[in-house]
């Protein structure tokens, strides 16, 4: 679908700041997936399809096959964007299932059940298995296995980060879908904008867990909030296009972003306060000791 972009003469150009416009930028990230996974469904559909003249015991091959490689299908593409967050993250916890690693178990299974369900030679099948895996493997890579961690923190301190970080994350993924089921880009845009400042300070969070006590209540409680009410906005605003509840919604959001904006701004002063005391008391023992 055409979209406009906003100028001098646009009536919805007080909405299109530059801060919002790089939010929406931010929001609107390519799927770390992308075609290259999603091409992997093909290959299942195909299968099945193909079977249907087999024989009983060649369709029920087949079939399983085509089954076997749609889960591997789903499993990569989600491996791929679990890697991807990962990757983005400062702090973060590795995937509690290693979806890369099943899925390419998985195709290799697959392509031996297809290979079976037109050739009964089990060598054969199980070569073209192992290839199929082997470059599956080659072609995705492998999951994370080690938690991302930060020099100099403990590790209670950055597993409790990491899981609010989580928390907040989906808050803000679950809200964006809400506002996106309206389909209403100016109200994106403007969903887009707080959410540019909520992940400001989970950022800030993220590089120094000791302002996870003064962001906590903000990333879990506040958010977890924003995402109830944007669910009902959403609910109401497809069946009634009411200005009035829309008027509401935009001022829920600006007086969001406007604390989020203030603590985060308070977090980043106290770390620099923090730095400027560990200098002075620095200079001061260098000062004592004669250096």
């Amino acid at each position: 679908m055409a979209q406009k972009f906003g100028g001098k003469y646009s009536p919805d150009t007080s909405a299109r700041t530059s801060t919002a416009r790089q939010a929406v930028a931010e929001a609107r990230q390519v799927d770390a997936a992308g075609a290259k996974a999603n091409i992997l469904f093909i290959p299942g559909i195909l299968l099945a399809f193909l079977s249907l003249n087999e024989g009983a015991l060649g369709l029920m091959l087949g079939l399983g096959g085509a089954a076997v490689l749609t889960l591997a299908a789903w499993l990569t593409r989600d491996g791929l964007r679990a890697a991807a967050a990962y990757d983005q993250r400062k702090v973060a916890r590795k995937p509690s299932i290693p979806r890369k690693l099943f899925g390419s178990v998985l195709t290799g299974a697959g392509i031996a059940a297809a290979s079976l369900s037109n050739d009964p030679a089990v060598l054969a099948a199980v070569l073209y298995g192992v290839a199929a895996g082997g470059l599956h493997m080659l072609a995705f890579g492998i999951d994370p296995m080690r938690d991302k961690r930060m020099e100099g923190v403990d590790t209670f301190q950055q597993d409790r980060v990491a899981r609010v970080v989580d928390q907040a994350e989906a808050h803000l993924a679950s809200m964006r879908d809400h506002i996106a089921s309206i389909g209403d880009r100016r109200l994106e845009a403007r969903t887009a904008q707080f959410q540019a400042a909520a992940r400001k300070m989970i950022r800030t969070v993220e590089e120094d867990p000791r302002d996870l006590t003064g962001a906590r209540k903000f990333l879990g409680v506040y958010l977890m909030g924003a995402r109830d009410a944007a669910a009902k906005f959403a609910d109401l605003y497809k069946r009634q296009r009411d200005p009035g509840a829309r008027a509401e919604f935009e001022a829920l959001l600006t007086d969001l972003e406007e604390n989020f904006a203030a603590r985060t701004d308070k977090l980043l002063l106290d770390d620099r306060s923090d730095m400027d005391i560990e200098i002075k008391v620095l200079r001061d023992r260098l000062q004592r000791e004669g250096l």
